[in-house]
């Protein structure tokens, strides 16, 4: 969930400093391990008993294409990587929809709004404790090993939740079904650790491959509430989440099964949590304020001109990833990603501005569409600061500390919105998304502030 831009080696016997961007990552450095005998014969061996003797399968390298190629079809020319995107891809799409059904079905039955936000606000503060000790278990022992089980068990949460519902079980059982659901593992945290194993050394793929994912993010969360809706006005109130479940738990099994392209389970240590990282605090902090950000607009545009409306926002986040991938990777990941929060505050500010000077609803359809385009190039940008600052040990554990950053402050900046609203109006409600997208980009110049003051006294 690539190598560092820069690095700085100082003799064998001191420190190995690590410029990422603007993060200083200070680690000791790890003694060579001496080659082993037995491997120095393998290799002194004439060609053909090398290739006899047994050797740990290892994935290909991504097919070589001309540099004029589409990156994107360059990166799905990577053998296997056409199977698990497509696992991933189903397995991802019920992210958008769980709690939108559940809401339908919930208010529906119990004619309750306020038991059916309570739920789903258990489930996310659930999924907060529990998302990245299930991402460490994945780390140290496999995706497939850990993933299918912990799917098994929320796919029983969701059934489980189905069948409280239909037959008026008490509320507290709806609670704590919904709650079971928080082992969901992070499919797209798993998918972007595969893609920084098959590309490892090749910053261009691995940009590409960042922007690829968050644009699948944005097309799922895009498209799941649409589908949920439909299901559950279309056919029955638990639809959508029976359907939810069932491609959840499909999904994940066909990614689960494409072994070749699973990263390999390091070596057990008793390395540090990735929270220990220097750096990785306030990154997290940036990513709670970048969902609030989230957060705020949700519920203010809900408010103000109905849900559909968000689906544009969306959608220009998800075609803004997809060109932003097809840039090249920045020399200095951490100016870049000042930039890009510079650019997600500035707007931020334009449906707010539509809001307040009209009440046409093409105008702030525009404003929306046009703010949501600064959105994917931001979390393409953080999730790559994120792979630099974790060891590669603890990837998954890392990209999902960094969602449940972003999940909590979707729940933060909602509550927070929902208040705006009630009390002020949903015009200036607008000035919410704003001013949070705004202290991301203070955290984030503070800390790149601070940390280039460290790096100069390190050298």
């Amino acid at each position: 969930m690539p190598m560092p831009s820069a690095s700085r080696e100082r003799p064998a016997t001191g420190p190995l400093h690590t410029v990422c961007g603007d993060l200083l990552i200070i680690a000791p450095r790890r003694p060579v391990a001496p080659v082993r005998p037995e491997a120095e014969a393998v290799a002194r061996r004439p060609e053909a008993e090398a290739e006899a003797v047994p050797s740990r399968p290892v994935a290909r390298a991504p097919a070589k294409l001309p540099p004029t190629a589409n990156p994107y079809r360059r990166l799905l020319a990577t053998p296997g990587a056409r199977a698990f995107t497509a696992g991933n891809l189903i397995a991802r799409l019920p992210q958008g929809m769980f709690s939108v059904s559940a809401v339908i079905m919930i208010a529906g039955s119990r004619d309750s709004y306020a038991l059916a936000g309570a739920v789903t606000a258990t489930g996310l503060a659930a999924t907060a404790v529990v998302a990245p000790w299930t991402a460490r278990l994945v780390d140290r022992h496999g995706q497939a090993r850990i993933a299918v089980p912990a799917t098994v068990i929320a796919v029983l949460g969701s059934l489980a939740l189905l069948l409280c519902v239909h037959y008026d079980a008490p509320a507290w059982t709806l609670f704590a079904a919904y709650a079971a659901t928080a082992t969901t593992p992070n499919t797209g945290g798993m998918s972007r650790a595969r893609w920084a194993h098959l590309h490892r050394g090749d910053p261009a793929a691995l940009h590409t491959a960042n922007s690829f994912e968050q644009s699948v993010d944005e097309l799922c969360y895009m498209l799941g509430p649409v589908i949920a809706a439909f299901l559950c006005a279309g056919l029955f109130p638990e639809a959508g989440t029976l359907v939810g479940a069932i491609l959840l738990m499909t999904g994940m099994l066909v990614f689960a099964a494409q072994r070749s392209t699973e990263p390999p389970v390091a070596p057990r240590t008793d390395a540090a949590s990735p929270l220990r990282t220097p750096g990785m605090p306030a990154l997290l902090s940036v990513f709670l304020a970048t969902g609030a950000v989230f957060g705020t607009m949700e519920v203010v545009s809900i408010a103000h001109a109905g849900g559909a409306i968000l689906a544009l926002q969306a959608g220009g986040s998800c075609v803004a990833g997809l060109l932003y991938g097809s840039l090249r990777p920045a020399a200095n990941v951490g100016h870049r990603l000042l930039f890009c929060l510079a650019g997600m505050t500035a707007l931020m500010s334009l449906p707010l501005l539509a809001a307040s000077t009209t009440d046409s609803l093409p105008v702030l359809a525009l404003c929306l569409l046009l703010a949501g385009a600064a959105t994917a190039p931001t979390m393409v940008t953080g999730m790559t600061v994120v792979q630099r600052l974790t060891p590669a040990a603890q990837l998954n554990e890392g990209m999902t500390l960094a969602v449940t950053a972003l999940l909590g402050g979707i729940g933060a900046g909602a509550a927070a919105g929902g208040w705006l609203v009630e009390h002020t109006g949903t015009v200036t409600g607008y000035a919410a998304p704003m001013s949070a997208a705004g202290l991301a980009l203070v955290i984030a110049a503070a800390t790149a502030a601070t940390a280039a003051r460290r790096t100069r006294r390190a050298v």
